[in-house]
This record gives C-alpha cells, sequence and structure tokens, in this order.
C-alpha cells in the first residue's frame, strides 16, 4: 500500500495516539519516521511529555526519554532536547522529577504538577515550532491515552497539543490485549467535539493472524465512526531494543531472541528488576550477543543459578537498595559473589556495589543519610543536589568506547583499579565491575572483551564471544523492521495525505454520556 515517493515536497505534522499505555505509539512513530526518512523526507519525532525512567543524554547536553533517541535515530538526526521537552522520571509512586529541556527542574507529585502545566505549555509549543521550521514532518506521539478525560484540562502531550498546534490525530490500538475495536470507539466517543474533528483514523497493533478475520468489524468501526483503519500492522517477534519502559518486559522472560552460542555453552546473565529501574537498556546490548541469555529477575532463587549478575541503574537508589535488603536479593548477591561468579554494577547498581551511600542535602533521600552498599567494591559514594549529565569518551581495556552519565551520585574515595582506564572511571576488581557510564557494553569491542572476562569468571569455559555482532547494525535492522511494518501493512497515501492536509472536515461526532454531561 505504498505510495509514490512523495520526494520533498510533503509537509506537515501529525500525532499518534494510544488507546492504552504501550499500545504501541512509540514504535509506529519510529516507524513512520523511518519510512518517511528513507523516501527522502526530512523528519524528526517528538513527544511533548514523557513519563520514563528509561533517558539518554543528548549531544547538546540535555536529557531525554530513550524512545525519542530511538526514534530521531529512525529519522537519521542526532537526539536534541526539542525532541522531548517534558520528562516526568518518577522516583515514587506520588513523586516525579521534572526534566525541562534536558535539565532537572524540582519534583512534583501528580496534584502539584497541575499547576506547572500552564507555563509548560509554552514550553512544548516553542519546541514544536523550532522542530517544525527545521523539518519537513514531524511525528508527534501522545502519552498514555487521550481518552484520560481527568486529565484534558491540563494536557501537554494529546489532544490538547492536538488542539493548540491543529494536528491530525491517529489512534493506535492494541488487538493483543484484547477489546481493540471498542478501545477505539471509546477513545473516540467520550472526546468533546472539537478533540473529535481532529481523529483522522485508527491503526491496529500486535495483530496475530489472518487479518481478512478482522475486515467485518473494521468496516462497521468505519460506518460507526466515519473514520478509516489505516491499516492493521502484525505482531513482529523481533522487536525488542529500546523500550519505552524497562518494567514492561516480564520478569525472567529472555530478553530479545538470542542467536544460538557460537560456544558449546550459553552464558546467563540475570538483571535485578529495582522497582525503580532506569536505563536497564544497558542490558540490551549483552541481549544482543549469540549464546547470551538476559533475564530480569526480582527474586532471590532465580540468582542461584545464573552465570553473572547484572544491578543496573536506579531512578531512588537508596530505596531500591533498601528493597534489595528486604527482598533477599542482596544476601543473594553477596552469596554470588563469594562464590566467585562475576557481579557488575551500572550507575546507580555500582553505587550499591560500593561501601557507604551519604546523601547529605536530600538530593534522592532524606537530607543527612547515610546507608551501608554491599560491600562488594571498595568505595564510598555521595550525592550532588545537581544532576551530572555527560558524554563521556576514554578507553576500557585498550578499546576506544562512548557512553553517557545521568546521576546525582559521586564517587568520594575509592580503592578499586578503574574499569575505564582511560577516565580513571568506575572499578575493575576482577569478578566485581561498576561503572557510572551507561552504553558502554554498545562500543562491540568492549562488550567483547567484557563477556569473554564475564565468562571466565563464572567458569563457563566452552562459551565463546561472537566478532561479527554489531550493536549498531542490529538498531538499524529494528527500525528498518519498523519501517517495513508501515511501508507493507499502512495505507501510506492516507497517511501522507493526513500529514500534508491534516483530518478531513465535516467528520461526524459520536454523541455519548459523557459528552452530553459535560454539556
Amino acid at each position: 500500500m505504498a505510495a509514490d515517493p512523495p520526494g520533498t515536497d510533503l509537509t506537515g505534522a501529525v500525532l499518534v495516539a494510544g488507546t492504552t499505555s504501550d499500545a504501541g505509539k512509540s514504535a509506529l512513530v519510529a516507524g513512520i519516521c523511518r519510512f518517511l526518512h528513507r523516501r527522502g523526507v526530512r523528519v524528526a519525532p517528538f513527544k511533548a511529555q514523557n513519563m520514563s525512567n528509561n533517558s539518554v543524554v543528548t549531544p547538546d547536553g540535555g536529557e531525554i526519554g530513550r524512545a525519542q533517541a530511538m526514534q530521531a535515530f529512525a529519522c537519521g538526526i542526532a537526539p536534541g532536547v526539542d525532541l522531548n521537552p517534558v520528562l516526568l522520571k518518577p522516583g515514587s509512586d506520588r513523586t516525579s522529577q521534572v526534566v525541562v529541556r534536558g535539565r532537572a527542574d524540582g519534583q512534583v507529585s501528580a496534584l502539584s504538577y497541575r499547576h506547572r502545566t500552564a507555563a509548560l505549555s509554552d514550553v512544548v509549543a516553542a519546541s514544536l515550532a523550532e522542530l517544525r521550521s527545521r523539518y519537513d514532518v514531524v511525528v508527534c506521539e501522545g502519552a498514555g491515552s487521550p481518552a484520560e478525560i481527568n486529565l484534558r484540562a491540563t494536557d501537554l502531550a494529546n489532544m490538547g497539543l492536538a488542539r493548540r498546534n491543529d494536528l491530525p490525530v491517529l489512534v493506535v490500538g492494541d488487538i493483543d490485549r484484547g477489546g481493540v475495536l471498542a478501545h477505539l470507539f471509546g477513545t473516540l466517543a467520550v472526546l468533546d467535539p472539537a478533540d473529535q474533528a481532529l481523529v483522522a483514523g485508527f491503526v491496529i497493533n500486535k495483530f496475530r493472524g489472518d487479518p481478512r478475520l478482522l475486515e467485518p468489524g473494521l468496516e462497521q468501526l468505519r460506518v460507526l465512526t466515519g473514520r478509516p483503519t489505516l491499516g492493521v500492522l502484525p505482531f513482529a517477534e523481533g522487536l525488542w531494543l529500546d523500550a519505552e519502559d524497562s518494567l514492561s518486559a516480564v520478569a525472567d522472560g529472555v530478553l530479545g531472541s538470542p542467536a544460538p552460542p557460537r560456544g558449546e555453552q550459553w552464558l546467563r546473565v540475570s538483571v535485578v528488576r529495582f522497582p525503580r529501574i532506569s536505563n536497564a537498556t544497558d542490558a540490551e546490548a549483552l541481549a544482543c550477543e549469540p549464546g547470551v541469555a538476559v533475564r530480569y529477575v526480582s527474586e532471590p532463587s532465580r540468582i542461584a543459578d545464573t552465570d553473572v549478575v547484572v544491578l543496573p541503574g536506579s531512578k531512588s537508589t537508596v530505596s531500591d537498595l533498601a528493597w534489595l535488603h528486604a527482598s533477599g536479593m542482596a544476601d543473594a548477591v553477596r552469596a554470588h559473589a563469594a562464590a566467585g561468579r562475576p557481579v557488575l554494577g551500572i550507575c546507580g547498581g555500582y553505587q550499591m556495589l560500593g561501601r557507604t551511600i551519604a546523601d547529605p542535602d536530600g538530593a534522592e533521600a532524606e537530607a543527612g543519610t547515610v546507608v551501608d552498599g554491599l560491600g562488594l567494591l571498595d568505595l564510598d559514594i555521595a550525592f550532588d543536589p545537581v544532576k551530572h549529565l555527560g558524554t563521556p569518551t576514554a578507553t576500557a581495556w585498550g578499546e576506544p568506547v562512548t557512553g553517557y552519565e545521568i546521576h546525582h551520585g559521586r564517587v568520594v574515595r575509592s580503592g578499586d583499579p578503574a574499569l575505564v582506564d582511560g577516565a580513571g572511571e568506575g572499578s575493575d576488581r576482577g569478578g566485581v565491575l561498576g561503572t557510572h557510564w551507561h552504553g558502554l557494553a554498545e562500543n562491540d569491542g568492549f562488550r567483547r572483551l567484557l563477556l569473554t572476562r564475564l565468562a571466565a569468571e563464572a567458569g563457563r569455559d566452552g562459551f565463546r564471544v561472537a566478532d561479527d555482532t554489531s550493536f549498531h547494525a542490529e538498531r538499524t535492522r529494528q527500525v528498518d523492521l519498523l519501517a517495513d511494518l508501515v511501508e507493507h501493512h499502512l495505507d501510506t497515501s492516507t497517511l501522507e495525505h493526513v500529514i500534508g492536509h491534516g483530518a478531513p472536515p465535516d467528520l461526524p461526532v459520536l454523541a455519548s454520556g459523557l459528552a452530553a454531561s459535560r454539556g
């Protein structure tokens, strides 16, 4: 259903909203972006407001959601703070850190955040206007669902964004959850008439089976709503890199689809799934390697027979360290290390492996807090009030490496040899390793050395690292797969018309009891 190549004359914008969180908005935006990029369109992604602890540091020195960085990669552009001007990073069930144009700007609760949205709406509008001035097309991603009518008055990312900028809207629903036709119809029905006027059509995601079975339902949906379904995207097993929310990954399930080992043995890696896990995507680079089986784990028995334990990043290091003790995971990690098997800590997980963690100014915990770490590394950590962001480069074990840093904690004393020797960063105590740098394992040469070391420490002499795995190539394959899904399963002619011309005029308005009660 691909349209004729548009050349460079396609201009406009579109908002991809979803019936629920995790309906496929991030993937569909990345697929549309990659599809247009492959056809010569200058395109950029945009998410006005994101809530995620998976983030990256951009070349312009700010912090944005990981999904927007992945979407920028799909567009062939460098990520920047305008792609995600507002990022909420949950630190507890009730509070989040607010990141505005890449910089931390206080803490909010769900209720207090409402008082900031008016000012943030101007920030969002300025970032979107900047992108639209620089690119032919901007593909916007909503947040959660536009049908959250209790939040409509302060909405920054869904119909509030669409109304303010006259954006046509596509609503995507996940059929894997069941009830997708009701989700699509109901999402439209609860919106105000002016919001409904911007909804141009629907997309169904993660379908398994023969799409002809859906055709009667899709036709009824068109008759009921006056809007077409632009396509039905099939379920794709091969999509797993750069997850928007690491907590959507099922504990104990293998991450990705690892190829068979090159040697005689698998290397089994367990990544501790903290309640406030952040940047768990570090594990994805390990999971790209043949013969490496990576799992998220959340209880002690899953560590008993694993080869490698990874303590990933955490948005709430002190709180997650307390959970580590209360759950019995701390004793399991110590026992694992005492048995001579390797442990790797990254950012917050690295800090937990040290002797003490202090928070003198209350950057994360109560001011003056000092807690004991696991004592597996010889270092002491103190939190700074100002978050450290960076995109460093150096060498590690003789290999050139790049990474990114997002942390309040800093090493105030260390008796450990450095892991990133070219920068004097991290700890290398043989079987126990740690670093503040995210993304180290994305460096192919270093990752091979790391896996070889971990396998040796774990006694997996039959494991052989592959010499031809490219993390960059795997990421490219993933975004091209998304573009292929768009090209082959969406009505791209209609998609381009919507982008260029907006929602069709005189779309019917659905009446609902909610709409009547508001009228």
